[in-house]
């Protein structure tokens, strides 16, 4: 990777990446009824449980972020990766579901120190210039850890009970994503970034000053309500496909979500190079709320399902990039922890709320008014990136993508 990050640091954050996904959210819901069986709780119960740990871990995210940038990002998700452990390990003994709802906390404020917040942070660090690519090559790489650990989850449940995989899961933070992050950690030490040439100087935003406030209010709103239209969709997708009419083709139109995914990322990192960070992230908006409009105006016609997960996994895929790549475009690279930090908390606490509301909306006026009402939020969010485009103001200083 000439002249951006290194390519054994995005490989080794890459790896970290897919473990931390896979074994820290993506698993859970292939894990969730067997919890549940054992705890003796119901399945929506279980899941309660997770929508307020995300609520914490939102909460949480904006401290994470100012720690990140008062120790390097490398420190606390070395840190994160022994708390991920941890947190998995005190899950997998909990005699009770106080113990159990503590633990999954824990994780989720655990999740907010290793993924992917963390991740573009370090990489912000390392080479704030190249940082923007280096995220695109990283989402690329972490987009295959539902289609990894999904599988890994359901094919270890077949021998293993859920308390044994989370212990193994623990191991596997301990074994391989600690170390790796301790290794980029120490690669950063004054004398290692002198010796290796790598250029660490800052980089200016593209907002200016006066109008930084309202950028982070209309980013902050727009990621929000991507992150809750996104969230209800994927929460409710394939019993929703099949309350519409389409039956067991259900589980195979969700398939497309992941796939279209790291699509989107791939065919960013081929041609999107001179496509600037604010256009990205209204392309993702716009690709999200197509799908949903497109679900709800084709009814059970098969081929507009279609459609819509396959336009749903490109927004998406394009979304994680947008996360990385518009605050540092919009606001530089100072304080770029602390930023994302607060962004990322507006995102998650909408995420977390609406599973629920997304339910209580199909329930009680039916999924066409759903899709219709997520739709609509998504248009304001696009409306959002255009605005804050609208007022960032390039400068001789500012990243050039």
């Amino acid at each position: 990777m000439k002249s951006g990050v290194p390519a054994g640091i995005v490989a080794a954050l890459g790896l970290t990446q897919i473990i931390g996904y896979g074994t820290l959210y993506y698993s859970f819901s292939i894990l969730a009824p067997a919890m549940a069986h054992d705890l003796g709780l119901t399945v929506e119960q279980v899941f309660g449980v997770f929508s307020a740990s995300l609520l914490v871990g939102g909460l949480s995210a904006p401290l994470v972020g100012g720690w990140m940038d008062r120790f390097g990002a490398a420190t606390i998700m070395t840190s994160g990766s022994a708390v991920s452990a941890l947190a998995l390990l005190l899950c997998a003994w909990s005699p009770s579901t106080a113990v159990f709802a503590i633990a999954i906390v824990l994780l989720e404020v655990a999740s907010g120190m290793v993924q992917y917040q963390a991740a573009f942070a370090a990489l912000v660090e390392i080479r704030p210039k190249a940082a923007s690519r280096s995220i695109t090559y990283l989402t690329l790489i972490g987009g295959f850890a539902s289609t990894i650990f999904w599988p890994i989850a359901a094919s270890l449940g077949e021998f293993l009970s859920w308390r044994e995989i989370y212990i193994a899961y623990a191991v596997l933070n301990l074994l391989v994503c600690l170390p790796l992050h301790r290794w980029i950690m120490r690669s950063r030490t004054p004398a290692a970034v002198e010796s290796s040439g790598l250029n660490r100087e800052a980089i200016a935003g593209a907002l200016p000053a006066h109008a930084r406030r309202r950028g982070m209010l209309l980013v902050s709103l727009a990621f929000a309500l991507q992150g809750f239209t996104l969230s209800a969709i994927l929460t409710h997708m394939v019993p929703m496909l099949g309350t519409i009419g389409f039956g067991a083709a259900a589980v195979m139109i969700g398939s497309l979500f992941g796939p279209s995914q790291v699509l989107s990322r791939l065919i960013n990192m081929t041609f999107g190079a001179n496509l600037l960070p604010p256009m990205l992230a209204t392309l993702s908006a716009t690709l999200i709320v197509a799908g949903v409009v497109v679900l709800g105006l084709s009814g059970t016609w098969l081929p507009g399902a279609v459609v819509f997960a396959i336009c749903l996994g490109l927004g998406s895929g394009i979304n994680s990039i947008a996360q990385g790549s518009l605050p540092l475009w919009l606001f530089g690279s100072a304080g770029y922890g602390a930023i994302t930090g607060r962004m990322a908390a507006a995102r998650l606490a909408a995420g977390a709320m609406a599973p629920f509301v997304f339910s209580v909306l199909m329930e009680r006026f039916g999924t066409d008014v759903a899709l219709l009402a997520n739709a609509c939020l998504g248009a304001v969010g696009m409306g959002a990136f255009l605005a804050v485009a609208s007022a960032a103001k390039r400068r001789p200083d500012a990243l050039t993508l």
